[in-house]
């Protein structure tokens, strides 16, 4: 029978109960998560070394010979790129280093946004690419599930909180007892022939990565299309999360700064200032950019143009050291700061969710961070593939191998009560539950129909 649990487990008659519901309950979750959390881990380490490898890939694009001469000047650079690229031009990213190009994003008439790349040094093109278009800007989009739509990205949510059931669950079942057999706690037993060596390979990967999968799992969360957008919109505009105002009372314009310039998760709803209307000229994009030097933002900072009358000169830069990371945005007539906002002026809230996704994306602690990632993310490819084989060896023939049912069901609907607490927190995991819960009801009506009809 395809849904048969009996003699799914290999383990003695005497398990008890919560051993029981927490271990289906483990099981519905490593079944929901496994393919994800497959392909997060791979695009994860390849996106914690993304400006190393987008440089070896994009090199003629992104790099540039050092010459001893000036460069040019900003609005020559965008001039260049609009010759070769038509359209409207609505940011421009100075070079970050002596050899590294400049970046002119542009909108052209069909209303796909490009990158140019330019010289510095003699305004020559190098190329175009599409925005997010690099190698890694793909990775990037694999990994968070937008290049397969916005309904695929709000399976990002549902992955994360299944990976912290499974990571909850998956501790209990390891958890050291005395009762239990010896091995499988930090040790392996067997040989890859055995299922034995499968299940400990399991259990001790998941208690040396879980607690780091619970971490990129929580902090991933920030991304996701429910939750991750009403947290967005919860921090912004508040003094726990990212103030719309710190400096000095100024007129707020409807227009987001995600919409216009490169910007970290958290600071996508912050709202823009407005520039005044005065009879001089606007200042002009060189004048902005020499501003932002004179400011001291650090480089590798992008400058979004302005758009309309009222827009201003948005410079934002969101290096490795959060100390440095930083919003200006400058009133394009008068090319006085209107907003400067910077990592310490971030509440408690803003400050924590800046830190997480630093982290996450490997860039608090240099090369160790990014190695440390590169390594739960292998961790978490063992967890998965070991499991999978794990279930393979165990299931019986013709039947998926959902483990036994506990014998008081009472303890079952205590582990669900748990997990409806989850489900409530995050509302996409909670509709996932209620699927799970109607699939796994089903099972156990076909698993009691089935012992019906067996001969006495």
């Amino acid at each position: 029978m395809l849904f048969s649990s009996k003699a799914a487990s290999g383990r003695p008659g005497g398990v008890p109960d919560l051993y029981r519901a927490v271990w289906r309950w483990h099981f519905y979750a490593g079944l929901l998560v496994l393919p994800f959390l497959i392909l997060l881990a791979v695009t994860g380490a390849l996106y914690a070394f993304h400006g190393e490898l987008d440089a070896l890939i994009h090199h003629d694009k992104l790099r540039v010979a050092v010459q001893d001469a000036p460069r040019q000047l900003p609005q020559q650079l965008v001039a260049a790129a609009l010759r070769a690229e038509p359209g409207t031009a609505f940011r421009y990213t100075p070079p970050s280093r002596p050899d590294a190009s400049a970046e002119i994003a542009i909108r052209n008439a069909t209303g796909e946004r490009r990158v140019v790349y330019a010289d510095p040094y003699s305004g020559r093109v190098l190329g175009a690419i599409a925005e997010k278009g690099t190698a890694m800007g793909i990775v990037r989009r694999i990994h968070s599930l937008a290049f397969f739509g916005p309904v695929a990205n709000g399976l990002i949510e549902i992955a994360a909180g299944w990976s912290i059931l499974l990571v909850g669950t998956g501790l209990y079942l390891w958890w050291p007892r005395p009762a239990r057999e010896k091995g499988g706690v930090v040790t392996l037993r067997g040989t890859p022939r055995r299922r034995i060596f499968w299940r400990d390979l399991h259990a001790v990967t998941g208690a040396f990565v879980g607690l780091a999968l619970v971490f990129l799992a929580a902090t991933g969360m920030p991304w996701s299309g429910v939750w991750g957008s009403a947290v967005n919109q919860w921090a912004n505009g508040h003094d726990f999360g990212y103030p719309a105002g710190l400096r000095v009372a100024l007129p707020m314009s409807d227009e987001h700064l995600g919409h216009s310039a490169p910007t970290s998760w958290s600071l996508e709803q912050a709202r823009l200032p407005r520039s005044t209307h005065p009879a001089a000229e606007p200042i002009g994009l060189d004048a902005a950019v020499a501003e932002f030097d004179r400011l001291g933002l650090a480089p590798g900072y992008a400058v979004s143009l302005p758009a309309g009358g009222s827009g201003v000169y948005s410079g934002s830069v969101y290096p490795s050291d959060l100390a440095q990371q930083r919003v200006v945005h400058l009133d394009q007539y008068s090319g006085q700061p209107l907003l400067d906002m910077g990592y310490a002026d971030y509440g408690p809230a803003g400050r924590a969710l800046e830190w997480g996704i630093n982290v996450h994306l490997g860039q608090e602690w240099g090369l160790a961070n990014q190695l440390g990632l590169v390594i739960v993310c292998l961790g978490i490819v063992v967890l998965c593939v070991s499991g999978a084989v794990m279930w393979w060896k165990r299931r019986p023939r013709g039947a998926l191998g959902v483990p036994p049912l506990p014998r008081e069901r009472r303890v079952l609907r205590g582990v669900v009560a748990i997990l409806v607490l989850g489900g409530i927190v995050f509302p996409l995991v909670g509709l996932s539950l209620i699927v799970m819960l109607a699939a796994d009801r089903m099972l156990v009506r076909l698993g009691d129909r089935a012992r019906m009809r067996e001969p006495a």
